[in-house]
């Protein structure tokens, strides 16, 4: 399958339920489209309230049909001889583990949870100009905590050096504390696109829920290299 020019759809994450329809995972479209051609998940697709459930072929031929009627928020991949909507939720046909609710921490996660914000200056950024602080620094005992990370932008980093905010004369926007939510969810729950999600995010993974990406891998070979994608 082959997209026509760089396209943003191959980006895009894609909800996986397991065969009780409990949200366990976010994978990336090739992983997806990987899962329904090898028959071993199946599309399922908000109808006006209604969830209708699709396989590869009969997913393309429905995806046939919307071609004239396209929304903003799908996306579309094109392949050599036909074009095939991406789809917001899979459910696996063999799978039955249930989740983990864990809150994963990660670098991703903090921005996430800061909305992208220094936690110092108070001034959003975008990431590539952020980067994580230890308010306590690890020199003096500070842990990779969510409650001793914050997002910091370059230039109040450096400034804060390995010193505790007190002793730079800085003081934080907000105290950091461990998110109720999973932030990165969360976040993606904010984009149209992924609106179908909160249905199945709401009753399996109660909107805090980050998956383990070695979690598949030890229990399903289905898995093997899997990633989790929340970004």
């Amino acid at each position: 399958m082959a997209t026509a020019g760089k396209s943003d759809a191959l980006s895009a994450s894609v909800l996986v339920l397991n065969r009780h329809y409990v949200a366990i995972h976010v994978v990336g479209v090739r992983r997806a489209f990987g899962f329904l051609l090898g028959e071993l998940a199946e599309v399922i697709h908000d109808e006006e309230g209604a969830f209708a459930n699709y396989d590869f072929e009969t997913w393309r031929e429905i995806s046939a049909l919307r071609r004239t009627e396209k929304r903003p928020e799908d996306d579309w991949i094109k392949a050599v001889h036909f074009e095939i909507q991406v789809p917001r939720v899979l459910r696996l046909l063999f799978y039955d583990r249930m989740p983990r609710h864990t809150i994963r921490l990660s670098r991703q996660a903090v921005f996430a949870r800061d909305a992208s914000r220094c936690q110092y200056c108070g001034r959003q950024f975008p990431t590539s100009q952020l980067s994580l602080d230890h308010v306590t620094p690890r020199s003096r005992g500070g842990m990779s905590t969510w409650e001793n990370m914050v997002c910091a932008c370059l230039k109040c980093n450096i400034r804060k050096g390995g010193r505790t905010p007190r002793e730079a004369h800085m003081t934080l926007v907000r105290q950091p504390v461990r998110p109720r939510y999973n932030p990165l969810m969360a976040l993606k729950l904010q984009n149209p696109k992924y609106s179908s999600w909160r249905t199945w995010v709401n009753i399996g993974m109660h909107e805090d829920a980050s998956h383990d990406q070695t979690l598949a891998q030890r229990e399903s070979p289905q898995y093997e290299e899997g990633t989790l994608k929340t970004a």
